[in-house]
């Protein structure tokens, strides 16, 4: 899952939201205890649905669309996509305006602690909230635009229009995958929270 799959998965607890939201920025665990308990929670929460979703028998099936041409950069790539069929998933976002609702929310919850930041998650989060990624993530066009964002971050990344024509191509198969998937991993992740 990318952003929108690890705010959605936050089940609108703006601590586990934030905790969650900034996990690729915060690495090690001494780091950890530098967080109120909730955002660290939402952190160790970011790292267990990031090692689930790895070894997800569906997202593995996935990732081999892309692996020949991109090698570990194929669960990026995969990430990216499971959250454009999570933004078009009717169960999840009944419409365009439910997901921008959303959308609008995880910005101001995650606007009101940027106390805890990492430096590094500042401006992915400024880009975030005024480009509006997780609404994009709705579009073709966001989600081409999202794995360019990839490739600029990636130095030796390959071409990445080759993922998009691959996403085309494969697209009911990749839909298909991410409906077995999202149902496993919601439920992970409030057994996860839970306990």
């Amino acid at each position: 899952m990318n952003y929108l799959g690890h705010a959605y998965l936050s089940f609108g607890d703006a601590a586990l939201l934030t905790g969650n939201m900034m996990g690729d920025h915060v690495k090690g665990l001494v780091a950890l205890d530098a967080f109120p308990e909730g955002i660290k929670k939402g952190l160790l929460l970011h790292r267990a649905i990031d090692h689930y979703t790895d070894n997800h028998e569906s997202t593995t099936e996935a990732k081999k669309i892309f692996r020949p041409q991109y090698g570990l950069y194929a669960g990026a790539i995969t990430d990216t996509l499971m959250d454009y069929f999570l933004a078009n998933d009717l169960a999840h976002f009944e419409d365009e305006q439910a997901l921008f609702d959303f959308s609008q929310n995880v910005y101001q919850q995650l606007g009101e602690q940027t106390a805890y930041f990492p430096a590094s998650f500042e401006p992915y989060f400024q880009s975030m909230r005024q480009h509006n990624w997780l609404y994009h993530y709705r579009s073709k066009e966001g989600i081409h635009r999202s794995l360019h964002g990839l490739q600029r971050r990636a130095q030796h990344l390959p071409e990445i229009d080759i993922a998009f024509d691959l996403f085309e191509q494969n697209e009911i198969l990749l839909r298909t995958l991410y409906q077995s998937f999202i149902s496993d991993i919601i439920s992970f992740v409030k057994i996860a929270v839970n306990g």
